[in-house]
């Protein structure tokens, strides 16, 4: 795949003493990506940003899209993988860590501690040592829902577990069913579970479960799958039992973002909006809350995102990558949307718009911020179709009573991905 040259590099007329470049840093970083088209250009704005501190480092960025994966482990065994890469999937990122493949990026952590906080620095920590950066992040701890459903029922968004339930029954009583579930797709499931397991459970337990340290069969799983089930009362969702397991993601989205609406309530991501293909305006057609409390839980967000890591140690690459930490890179980005960070110094004015500067704020605002589980687990389980968790959850939306059957279900799969089973 050919080289994009996003990569603006400055003469040495440039005036990086008045930036607080130098011009003693020089050379030139390639850097595999996951981001095309848009997102590929906007991280060309990044480069830009940096080469106005760095006019003689050049960053040849090549946007290769979904088969990053691929093309980095074969990049790895053949011995020639790039200077960098940024990788959506941390299992991937303690794979090449185990290899040996990565170099650690301990000359970043003080810029790192200043700009993020410590649960963020730890996403991308190993053996007591740093291999890598979030810097695009995705907020996976949102609710979205129809504002005029809400206004009929009399309810406002809830912050805790017993009012988001209270709120659902009293909605289901105004005649709209207070839940869009998109069954069909599991990844949606696999995230339901994570919120609520998140909260309940806290971040640490959170942490064993992810590495299959603990069984599926603890007590703190069953009882999330019990907090679970209650959302999964066929009355609750859109189409009831047989409806939720055959709508797809898309289809859930519109079916609370149209008038009148199908379902009060979608639980998914900060990319929600962008999925809806019917037409709604943000604040009078649809809203969002923050996934509510558990027990008292304190805020806690539920990240995807994009981890940008080192296979190469140069002069050239750290500078480059301090300046990833920065509020400067991060900015660079963020203004021109589909982008938020954990970085706490960048001034949330910087999103374009209202309910991104909402959602992408929580992110950093947040106490506890934990990866998704399911990308950190082995695609067997956690991410393949018809199988594992995706599979085991839509069974679960057919027969929610079934708490026990479905830990022993969720533990003997996990046991066979990991090897130990």
């Amino acid at each position: 795949m050919a080289v994009v040259p996003l990569a603006v590099v400055a003469s040495s007329s440039g005036g990086t003493a008045a930036t607080g470049g130098s011009h003693a840093v020089s050379g030139s970083i390639s850097f595999d990506g996951v981001w095309t088209g848009a997102e590929a250009s906007a991280f060309g704005d990044v480069i830009k940003a940096f080469n106005k501190l760095y006019p003689d480092v050049k960053v040849n960025y090549k946007p290769v899209g979904d088969n990053l994966p691929t093309v980095l482990s074969t990049a790895v065994a053949g011995g020639k993988p790039p200077d960098m890469a940024d990788i959506a999937q941390p299992g991937l990122v303690k794979q090449f860590v185990d290899k040996g493949a990565l170099k650690p990026i301990g000359y970043a952590r003080r810029t790192l501690l200043t700009n993020f906080a410590p649960s963020w620095v730890a996403l991308a920590t190993f053996n007591k040592k740093i291999y890598g950066l979030v810097f695009k992040a995705g907020n996976k701890s949102t609710v979205w829902y129809n504002t005029r459903a809400f206004k009929n029922a009399g309810v406002k968004a809830p912050t805790t577990w017993p009012q988001l339930t209270s709120a659902a029954n009293t909605v289901k009583a105004s005649g709209v069913p207070p839940y869009s579930i998109g069954g069909a797709d599991g990844w949606t499931l696999t995230d339901l579970f994570e919120n609520i397991y998140l909260r309940q459970a806290g971040p640490a337990k959170y942490a064993l479960l992810s590495a299959h340290k603990i069984k599926w069969t603890d007590k703190s799983v069953t009882a999330a799958l019990k907090s679970m089930a209650s959302v999964f009362a066929s009355a609750n969702m859109t189409g009831g039992t047989s409806g939720a397991v055959q709508t797809d993601f898309p289809t859930s989205v519109n079916n609370v973002f149209q008038n009148p609406a199908k379902g009060a309530m979608v639980i998914e991501g900060d990319f929600v909006p962008g999925v809806a293909t019917v037409k709604a305006k943000s604040g009078v057609d649809y809203g969002e809350f923050a996934f509510p409390s558990i027990n008292g839980s304190p805020a806690s967000v539920l990240i995807g995102g994009d981890t940008i890591v080192a296979f190469k140690d140069t002069p050239a690459i750290q500078a480059f990558v301090k300046f990833l930490a920065s509020p400067a890179a991060a900015s660079a980005w963020a203004k021109k949307g589909g982008f938020a960070t954990g970085n706490r110094n960048m001034p949330a004015s910087v999103y374009p718009d209202a309910t991104t500067r909402t959602t992408a704020s929580a992110i950093a605002k947040a106490k506890n911020v934990a990866f998704d589980m399911s990308d950190q687990q082995p695609a067997a389980f956690g991410a393949t179709v018809g199988q594992g968790e995706w599979k085991i959850f839509s069974d679960f939306v057919k027969n929610p009573d079934d708490v026990d059957g479905t830990a022993a279900a969720l533990e003997n799969a996990a046991a066979k991905a990991y090897g130990n089973g």
